[in-house]
């Protein structure tokens, strides 16, 4: 847990999303799995990352769940098309009638106040969310929490006052305040490229829905960016942020879109976490896969943060990303270290321990390479220590 390495902060980042673990192909010691997305059996994660908010360098976790759904009964085999719908609309009006506390949603809210409760008083921790997390229950939260705000994408057209005026169509109304590059990571979906964009901004009134029983307006800020000359083939960039955080002048409203470009970053941790660490590919029973979890949750987060220092600052010592002991057995595997250890120099010599062929150096290091690499140094420690105790 990262909650005491920043404590030294005033403002910290905290980045949530969720996952599917998919153990599809267990047959036996399938109890504590469930259904997951289409016709998938396994299990949900969700995440909360802390995030350095200069610089971007993932932290550690402060939170994370990991759940699974109850499977769904098997309809009667006699079932008539008349009686499937009556009780998929029962089914329907029983889940909307749960209390809040006990729906899946409830993660986004539970992220707020868990963290809160966790982290010094004295630092403000700002949590960086994706549509999903865009639900009123996240924002009337934050207005009873002392030292915690929120930043999510939008994903609805709100409301904002009596006379019905969109959340949209106000943002669009507003004049172009300035225009900013960003860094755009690689996904599934496009490949890296800087986006310029332009940028409006203003305070927003979101209107409460009337099963609140606070009905003020939800005073927040309203940051949209759309993308200028976006490159053919791609997909324009159009982000309508909202943010508890105060909005007042170009450079908050330039560091809030910074802030949001730092969200990748628990994607790119669920995608260490399967690739890399590959904790789908473990048959254990439920109890014992959610332990072995959380052991290979804490070495993604040690992955992530030298990834993203290495693709940051290849040059800066590797004391930042390895401690003595594991400095001093990589300098004794290497053939010739250099004078100066860089954070290059540590990942290329971690990779070599996971296999990573010397003569192929222009082939970019993958991640399980790193993540084999990363284990065995674990394990020459771990023997180090063990030898000079006997």
């Amino acid at each position: 847990m990262a909650a005491e390495t920043i404590a030294e902060y005033d403002v910290v980042l905290c980045v949530g999303d969720t996952t599917f673990l998919d153990y599809g192909s267990i047959v036996v010691k399938k109890e504590g799995y469930g259904p997951i997305g289409k016709g998938g059996n396994g299990l949900i994660l969700h995440s909360a990352l802390a995030i350095e908010p200069e610089k971007g360098q993932s932290m550690g976790l402060l939170w994370q769940k990991l759940w699974n759904r109850e499977p769904k009964q098997k309809p009667p085999k006699d079932e008539t098309p008349t009686q499937k719908k009556k009780r998929q609309a029962a089914t329907r009006k029983l889940a909307r009638n749960r209390p809040f506390e006990q729906k899946e949603s409830y993660r986004w809210v539970e992220a707020l106040t868990t963290v809160e409760k966790l982290v010094n008083k004295h630092t403000r921790v700002v949590h960086a969310f994706d549509r999903e997390g865009d639900i009123t229950e996240v924002f009337d939260k934050v207005r009873q929490l002392q030292h915690t705000g929120v930043l999510v994408r939008a994903a609805h057209n709100r409301s904002l006052d009596s006379d019905s005026e969109r959340l949209w169509s106000k943002l669009e109304a507003q004049p172009i305040s300035f225009e900013q590059e960003i860094e755009l990571p690689q996904t599934s979906k496009r490949s890296a490229r800087k986006a310029k964009l332009a940028v409006r901004f203003c305070p927003v009134n979101l209107r409460t829905p009337y099963r609140f029983d606070n009905r003020d307006p939800l005073l927040v800020y309203a940051v949209y960016a759309t993308e200028v000359d976006c490159p053919e083939g791609e997909t324009l960039v159009e982000w309508m942020l909202l943010t508890t955080e105060l909005v007042a002048d170009i450079q908050m409203a330039s560091k809030i879109l910074r802030w949001y470009s730092y969200r990748w970053h628990i994607e790119e941790y669920h995608k260490i976490f399967k690739s890399g660490c590959q904790v789908e590919r473990y048959r254990l029973a439920s109890d014992g896969m959610k332990a072995l979890a959380g052991f290979l949750s804490i070495i993604t987060v040690e992955l992530l943060q030298v990834t993203y220092l290495h693709r940051t600052q290849p040059l800066a010592p590797a004391i930042e990303i390895l401690n003595p002991l594991q400095l001093r057995i990589l300098t004794a595997k290497s053939p010739k270290p250099p004078k100066v250890l860089t954070v290059s120099w540590a990942v290329e010599a971690i990779a070599r321990l996971g296999g990573y062929l010397e003569h192929r150096h222009k082939t970019p290091i993958g991640i399980q390479v790193l993540w084999r690499g990363w284990l065995k140094l674990h394990d020459l420690c771990e023997g180090w220590q063990l030898a000079r105790e006997t």
